[in-house]
């Protein structure tokens, strides 16, 4: 039986152009973490959404998070409540620095539960992807990040934030690297 692939948004949750929505699209049977409708800032909140996703799911799963994704499967990974086999993690947010304009404020995620940061090694294989020109973490965090992990870390180059604005849509390398983590 093939993995199924749970997909976990960044805060923006669910953007219709988003290399996310058009891989879920490639990935029969994929599941995405709902969006919250209250508490949406909520650390906690957005990690209980991402375990309540985990628990109903039968089987094998690799995750595929992005940004502040990550963070909520770091976060997650400290009290794990069911086994996972591998999780793609790209270009993680670096909630602990202010981030760009439109994005919530540093004492807004703070006071929200996203600060510090989870560094324990995680209980499963992961590779973090890193950009080396990402707005909202720089790369000499994310391979901090990726060495706290006891991830490996893959350097994307300049990718932006791997989004839209960066020009993704479709990221041909994630799927690819998605139907590496499930084999």
């Amino acid at each position: 039986m093939t993995a199924t692939v749970l997909f976990v948004p960044g805060l923006r949750d669910h953007v219709e152009d988003h290399w996310q929505t058009h891989a879920a699209r490639a990935f029969p049977g994929s599941v995405t973490v709902e969006p919250l409708t209250a508490d949406r800032l909520s650390r906690a909140a957005r990690v209980a959404a991402l375990d309540a996703a985990l628990q109903a799911i039968d089987g094998e799963v690799v995750i595929a998070a992005h940004s502040a994704g990550c963070l909520m499967v770091a976060h997650w990974a400290l009290a794990v409540t069911r086994p996972i086999k591998a999780a793609l993690l790209a270009t993680p947010a670096d909630v602990e620095h202010p981030l760009p304009p439109g994005y919530p404020a540093l004492a807004d995620l703070s006071a929200n539960g996203w600060v510090p940061i989870p560094r324990q090694t995680l209980p499963f294989p992961a590779l973090v992807v890193g950009s080396r020109n990402d707005p909202l973490a720089e790369f000499s965090r994310v391979e901090g990040l990726a060495r706290d992990w006891g991830a490996d870390l893959l350097d994307a180059g300049e990718i932006g934030h791997l989004n839209p604005p960066a020009g993704y849509g479709p990221w041909p390398d994630g799927h690819s690297l998605i139907e590496q983590l499930r084999d």
